[in-house]
């Protein structure tokens, strides 16, 4: 067998030579597979794949940080976390980031928090809740009285062995999208509880269904890559350039609730369900943010004006046309007419027909409401003026919707620590009627200090139940009463006078101003502010002084105590002081404008010009967008004689916010001062123009027509001046005398007869009244 094998291999190999010969004659260019073959199979080849296939990917991601290091090395961007560390008054703490909202705002509209100082460390002994919310949790429009401020001060009252503090992470416009990065931020900082107060922004905020702010309802997932681009300089840079290249897609400057007018969204919009959904996700990631961390957390709905705020915007019903929309409207007309005449068994039967052609109108339903109050019907009211809620075109109120979610998600979280708290239900059982309305709220969804203190206390008694026992040891017997709470806030009827004027600017303008009912709402207000400022200047202001020292003397490190103080000195005229106590709060947050702004303007009345400017330099350096500031900087250069650098100041502020009427009318005073009748008149008609509801800008422009001899035109300014602001004595001695001087003689008595009525010492009103009598005795 052994031959045989040998002749077998022998043959073999003259096989094998004569096919390499035979591959060696083959004809150039055709590939031999058995070459390509790699000699010790296949690593070396896939080694080199991969080698080039991590340099193609590293060389771009080396680049990209490249750009990210040079950026950062040139001051481009800013920070996105919420607290920035600061150093005052040689202790490192927390401060809120005034960049914060850059991530979900454009740079022209961007908000800021209130003033915030925190530890990094928790004290000793400190309970330390975080605050979750938006305006309303803030406590817009006056955070010193919000209902964190009152929270606080009731659990110091019933636990004082317990130092607490409530840390407000609030910001006005934003809504849950900002909130799932600050609950995140926040769970490292210690908290004992978190309180979780939102959803009033979700349908018009950030990512909102119709938002001014940037994309419409975007799914979840592309906020959140949206979001986290722009953790990075570089994914700044990108959308800075965005929102250059596609400049005029929002509003140029802030102008509040007024930017949302042509936004109105109509009943069942698809955009609603992925607002919905989006809502649902971020809450839920907030509330594992505190889970995680072990922190109980109260989850609250969010209460709203149903009985006083008609709706802010009402379409057409979407299903009508023609004649059946005409029939409609005619309807609906009828019903406001009998309800007008205070007919409202009539006006019921009008708007039930109306409803039985198309019932999805908020303005129908808010109508049904107020006729079915006037019945006694107490559930039809309320099952109405929550429809008109929940169908208003220009949804600033949380929704049936948002509630139901919020309370399923607690309930779904109820065995982790999560506790429900019905809001909507606390403070409409403290309402007339059950039904919430003008007892809790200055207008639609902001608390009225009855409001917050009432919301403060079921928090705080939810807050006893979480907290663990060593919390809120050695507690007395109850809750500290309004009263109380507002001692020890420092608040007085000064304060209040301050925060009643500031509502009532609110309410003269849109969307405000185009409610139903919006002339009786704002004549409540006005009666409140005359009330207040009666008992304010009756009051003892030995006692009123000794209210604040005695709040300063239990917490002398609070900037809003100070704060609050230095207007009640301002208001008395002692200035001096008022200085004072603003430079405490510029020591005690000297990271915030506020109150080097304040500071400055005491400065300026007092004539301290050079140190007015250095005050309002650091508030424009530290809140560059803020209009006020460029106003007083104007005023503060016409009072040193420099009325062109107040004109350029009235220009600087013009290009941040073009639509503000107060612009226009302190730009035309200088004007004016400058002998330019002409210019000045022009820029009060485009005061007018923009901002209709300012009654300053009316009085002035009638003023300067009437140096014209325009007698007809000025009365009509003036007139208009009178019917927004009824208890302005001289508009009604300026109309008087544009009356009289078109020889309508009746007309201008009873002008200066309503003048000396609000004014008994007013001796111009006398002497031309006096005139007229006198005339009117020589004709008969």
């Amino acid at each position: 067998m052994l031959p045989t094998t040998i002749e077998a291999l022998k043959k073999r190999k003259r096989q094998a030579e004569g096919a390499a010969g035979s591959r060696e004659n083959a004809a150039p260019g055709i590939p031999n597979p058995v070459n390509n073959l790699p000699a010790s199979g296949t690593r070396p080849t896939l080694r080199l794949w991969l080698f080039r296939l991590l340099a193609s990917a590293v060389v771009p991601l080396l680049l990209l940080g490249v750009l990210e290091v040079a950026l950062r090395v040139a001051g481009f961007g800013h920070q996105t976390s919420f607290f920035v560390p600061q150093q005052i008054q040689g202790e490192k703490v927390l401060v809120e980031n005034p960049a914060f909202g850059l991530s979900f705002f454009p740079p022209a509209l961007i908000r800021g928090a209130s003033p915030v100082v925190m530890k990094a460390e928790k004290p000793p002994g400190t309970c330390r809740i975080f605050l979750f919310g938006e305006s309303a949790a803030l406590g817009d429009p006056r955070p010193a009285y919000g209902v964190g401020r009152y929270l606080e001060v009731l659990l110091r009252e019933r636990f004082p062995q317990t130092e607490f503090e409530v840390i407000c992470v609030a910001m006005t416009a934003i809504n849950s999208h900002a909130i799932v990065p600050m609950a995140r931020e926040c769970a490292k900082y210690q908290g004992d509880l978190w309180i979780i107060y939102m959803g009033n922004n979700e349908l018009l905020g950030p990512f909102g269904a119709s938002t001014v702010f940037g994309p419409e309802a975007p799914p979840g997932v592309v906020v959140r890559a949206y979001l986290a681009v722009q953790r990075t300089r570089l994914g700044q840079a990108c959308v800075a350039l965005a929102r250059r290249l596609h400049a005029g897609g929002a509003p140029a400057s802030w102008g509040g609730l007024r930017m949302f007018l042509d936004r109105q969204i109509p009943p069942g919009d698809q955009r609603k369900e992925q607002v919905y959904r989006n809502f649902q996700a971020n809450l839920t990631s907030i509330i594992r943010a505190g889970i995680d961390e072990g922190v109980p957390v109260i989850l609250s709905s969010v209460a709203s004006n149903l009985k006083d705020c008609a709706p802010f915007g009402s379409l057409p019903p979407p299903d009508l046309a023609g004649a059946d929309l005409a029939r409609w409207n005619a309807l609906l007309q009828a019903g406001v007419t009998n309800q007008t005449r205070e007919q409202f068994a009539a006006a019921l039967d009008v708007y039930q027909q109306a409803a039985h052609v198309a019932s999805q109108s908020p303005e129908l339903q808010f109508h049904l409401g107020e006729c079915f109050l006037k019945a006694a019907n107490i559930e039809e009211a309320r099952r109405h003026f929550v429809l008109a809620r929940d169908l208003d075109a220009l949804p600033f109120r949380a929704d049936s919707r948002i509630n139901r979610i919020i309370a399923e998600t607690a309930n779904h979280y109820a065995n982790q620590r999560v506790f429900f708290l019905d809001a909507e239900q606390a403070l409409a059982a403290g309402s007339a009627n059950f039904i919430p309305g003008e007892e809790y709220f200055y207008e639609h969804v902001h608390l009225s200090f009855a409001g917050n203190y009432r919301l403060a206390q079921v928090l705080a008694e939810q807050a006893a139940h979480c907290l663990p026992s060593g919390r809120v040891a050695g507690q007395r017997s109850d809750w500290a009463d309004e009263a109380t709470c507002a001692r020890r806030l420092a608040l007085t009827d000064c304060n209040r006078q301050s925060v009643l004027e500031e509502i009532k600017r609110r309410l003269a303008d849109a969307p405000f101003s185009n409610q139903a009912g919006h002339e009786a709402r704002l004549e409540r207000v006005e009666r409140q502010l005359r009330e207040t400022r009666t008992r304010w200047q009756s009051s003892s202001h030995q006692a009123l002084r000794a209210i604040y020292e005695e709040a300063l003397k239990s917490r002398p490190h609070d900037h809003w105590l100070h704060h609050n103080y230095a207007e009640y000195l301002t208001r008395l005229g002692e200035l001096s002081q008022a200085t004072s106590e603003m430079e405490e709060v510029c020591q005690l947050v000297p990271h915030h404008y506020s109150g080097y702004f304040h500071k400055g303007r005491l400065q300026a009345r007092q004539k301290q010009y050079d140190e007015a400017c250095q005050s309002l330099g650091i508030a424009l350096r530290l809140r560059p967008e803020f209009t006020d500031i460029y106003l007083e900087l104007a005023r503060v250069s016409v009072s040193r004689s420099d009325p062109e650098a107040g004109l350029r100041y009235c220009d600087l502020a013009r290009q941040r916010h073009f639509d503000d009427g107060r612009v226009h009318v302190l730009k035309a005073t200088i004007l004016e001062s400058l002998k330019r009748r002409s210019d000045a008149v022009r820029s009060l008609r485009e005061a007018v123009r923009i901002q209709p509801t300012m009654w300053e800008a009316h009085n002035m422009l009638g003023g300067e027509l009437a140096l014209e001899g325009k007698f007809a035109e000025a009365q009509v300014e003036f007139g208009e001046a009178v019917r927004l602001q009824p208890d302005y004595a001289e508009g009604h001695l300026n109309l008087g005398i544009a009356l009289a001087r078109q020889g309508r003689s009746g007309e201008a008595a009873a002008e200066f007869h309503h003048t000396l009525h609000l004014e008994p010492q007013n001796r111009k009103a006398q002497e031309f009244l006096t005139t007229i009598e006198k005339s009117q005795r020589q004709e008969r």
